[in-house]
């Protein structure tokens, strides 16, 4: 198989804080010199949330801003992906920053339990997010947690209401929603390819998952995700000493399976991206 792949790196998230391990990047400055390094490691995509002085989750326009200035400054061509998650923020605030006009953003198209909550995407805001993108020509990333998201994902671009390039994420290892198995993941990577053979897909695994998801999304053909948002250790002993680490053991894996790692200029044209 000699398909470029893919690595987004998930630098920061709106959970994991210093406490949980030192790495996290929680500053503008520590997020861009964190994801300089997973750039140089392999990472074509930084999937970007902000934070608070107080470590809080944040949707601060003015901070997106000025890591975007930073991520384009430092990491030459790289796909800049702001989150519009949950955690950061309520309603429509958390699409404040789309008019900065970033590469990508993350979408989510449905509902679902979380450990301790139900992430809330109701159609209305899910359908104001994707107009916003249309609006800014941002292509989104769909983050898909159960089948449902998957299928209406793709009825959705069918429809011209997600904009761009299909691209969907399959989200694995939260608990109270889909947890690693090998035979759902299959039927993920089997329903892209019978109802939307034009798409991209990718994946991302939770916590002890993400090696584990890392190496299904390679071998498979796919795009995959790694970083402290997800996981903050190397294995059960060992913390992860930084984003770049994670990203550079997916890395192997590409090497393992014969998978180039794509380079940004790669990474944009598979995703139908406008050039850096």
């Amino acid at each position: 198989m000699t398909k470029p792949c893919i690595l987004c790196c998930a630098i920061t998230g709106s959970l994991p804080t210093k406490a949980n391990n030192p790495a996290v990047p929680i500053t503008v400055s520590e997020q861009i010199e964190s994801s300089h390094a997973a750039y140089e490691a392999g990472a074509s995509i930084i999937h970007a949330h902000v934070r608070n002085d107080d470590e809080t989750p944040s949707s601060d326009p003015e901070k997106f801003a000025r890591l975007k200035e930073g991520l384009e400054t430092h990491c030459p061509g790289v796909i800049v992906q702001f989150s519009t998650g949950g955690r950061s923020g309520a309603g429509r605030t958390r699409g404040g920053m789309l008019p900065l006009g970033p590469d990508m953003a993350s979408l989510s198209v449905g509902s679902n339990n979380f450990p301790t909550r139900v992430y809330e995407n109701p159609p209305d805001l899910v359908d104001w997010l994707a107009s916003e993108m249309r609006a800014h020509d941002i292509t989104p990333e769909v983050e898909a947690f159960d089948l449902s998201h998957i299928l209406q994902a793709i009825r959705l671009h069918d429809a011209g209401t997600l904009p761009g390039t299909l691209y969907v994420q399959f989200v694995m290892g939260v608990k109270n929603a889909m947890p690693v198995d090998r035979e759902v993941f299959d039927f993920y990577v089997h329903t892209m390819q019978s109802r939307a053979p034009k798409a991209e897909w990718c994946a991302a695994g939770i916590g002890a998952a993400q090696l584990t998801i890392n190496e299904w999304a390679i071998a498979a053909g796919g795009h995959t995700r790694a970083g402290l948002e997800d996981n903050v250790r190397l294995d059960r002993d060992r913390l992860a000493p930084s984003n770049a680490a994670l990203i550079a053991r997916a890395a192997e894996l590409c090497a393992k399976y014969d998978r180039p790692v794509a380079t940004p200029a790669q990474a944009r044209q598979m995703l139908g991206l406008r050039p850096a």
